[in-house]
């Protein structure tokens, strides 16, 4: 059996978007900036897709900037509210601790460039204190950047009311949706949001492709520079095919929200428990407040890195906190953040399901986590030591 629980990583195109995406790839042809016919059937298709889009966050369709992605999307939306906190003389941005990299990164490169950023830390459960976020605002703060549910530990955040307070204290609120849009009924207006990040490929639209919420009257300094696209504040030639699957993609997973959303935690719930069983294991992030097909435990013990080479091997297609799959011996900053030892966070499995995650599936995932845990803890000198009690258990 053959079982793709990486979803949190990327997800497969649904057959909806890739039809909705094949006529632009053969049959219509038209840059959407020309003015002659073929044109302005790429520019009719794409309005009809922002539309789409707005509609699915309760925006407006001028309020949708396509980009190439969400990680283009979060640097977009970080960079624009330092450039407007600039020239305010406010250079002081407030983060977590668990943001993606796209926004931590960014946030350490503006830091080079004379911000100060001060980073809301997280508790055990993975869940950001609004207390805490309204604590480290301050008068010269510009923006305020929480992700809305964690890639790794699949925790969703109080967004809603960490966006009252920032409306509240006249400060700018951005989250990175990449995890969530198409997964949690989301209202930019209801939640106070100003900037949302999102990538089609999270929601079983095109790879290249997502957009950034941009409320109307906050200001954006482009990115790339060269052409008119985008009304001036995404330059390039934009992915006609890919935008429309997108939109397809986007309201299909709407449609089926809460249907999925509640057969898919069901599933969750029975793989957690089924994990929780094995010794010495820990559930990564709340139990309950978190993506319906998220699962990410830690296996004291045994590396990550093994354990998902030989769950490959079964068929089980699945990520690590851990980064070292991406040539460095780090462990996830997610798990750290949330208190996490080194020597346990390197012993990280994250499955992320499917909308078409079946029963059988669950169980296979099971039996087989169990199974290759079991062996991987019989050749560790790491888990003898802690067996014969040289060494000290922390789960």
């Amino acid at each position: 059996m053959t079982v793709y629980a990486d979803n949190a990583a990327t997800t497969p195109m649904s057959e909806a978007a890739v039809a909705a995406m094949l006529p632009y790839l053969t049959e219509i042809s038209g840059n959407p900036s020309s003015l002659h016919s073929d044109g302005q059937r790429a520019k009719e298709a794409l309005e009809a897709a922002r539309a789409d889009v707005a509609a699915a966050l309760g925006a407006q369709p001028r309020e949708i900037l396509f980009t190439s992605g969400g990680s283009e999307a979060d640097n977009t939306a970080l960079r624009a509210a330092a450039v407007l906190g600039a020239e305010k003389g406010k250079r002081h941005l407030v983060s977590t601790a668990i943001e993606h990299h796209a926004v931590l990164h960014t946030l350490a490169a503006l830091e080079k460039e004379g911000f100060e950023v001060t980073l809301v830390p997280v508790g055990e459960s993975g869940i950001v204190d609004p207390a805490a976020v309204a604590a480290a605002i301050r008068e010269d703060t510009a923006l305020v950047s929480v992700m809305y549910a964690n890639n790794e530990i699949g925790t969703l955040q109080p967004v809603a009311e960490i966006g009252a307070i920032c409306r509240e204290k006249g400060v700018l609120f951005h989250t990175d949706a990449v995890q969530a849009v198409g997964r949690c009924p989301i209202d930019v207006n209801a939640e106070h949001i100003d900037l949302l990040s999102a990538s089609a490929h999270k929601f079983h639209g095109p790879k290249g492709v997502g957009f950034l919420y941009v409320r109307r009257g906050v200001k954006v300094t482009p990115l790339i520079a060269g052409g008119a696209q985008e009304r001036g504040l995404r330059a390039g030639t934009e992915n006609v095919g890919g935008i429309v699957a997108t939109a397809v993609a986007l309201k299909e997973a709407l449609a089926r929200r809460e249907e999925d959303a509640a057969r898919l935690t069901a599933l969750r719930d029975r793989l957690i428990e089924g994990l929780a069983a094995i010794p010495h294991s820990a559930l990564n992030g709340d139990p309950v407040r978190r993506l319906p097909g998220n699962v990410n435990f830690c296996f004291e013990g045994i590396e990550g890195e093994s354990l998902l080479l030989l769950l490959d091997d079964r068929g089980i297609r699945a990520s690590s906190g851990s980064a070292c799959t991406s040539g460095s011996l780090d462990p996830s900053h997610v798990l750290l953040a949330i208190g996490r030892v080194h020597d346990v966070a390197h012993g990280s499995l994250r499955l992320s399901l499917g909308e078409d995650a079946t029963g059988e599936e669950i169980d296979y995932l099971i039996a087989n986590v169990r199974e290759v845990v079991a062996y991987l803890r019989s050749i560790s000198p790491v888990w003898r030591d802690l067996q014969s009690g040289q060494g000290r258990f922390l789960l």
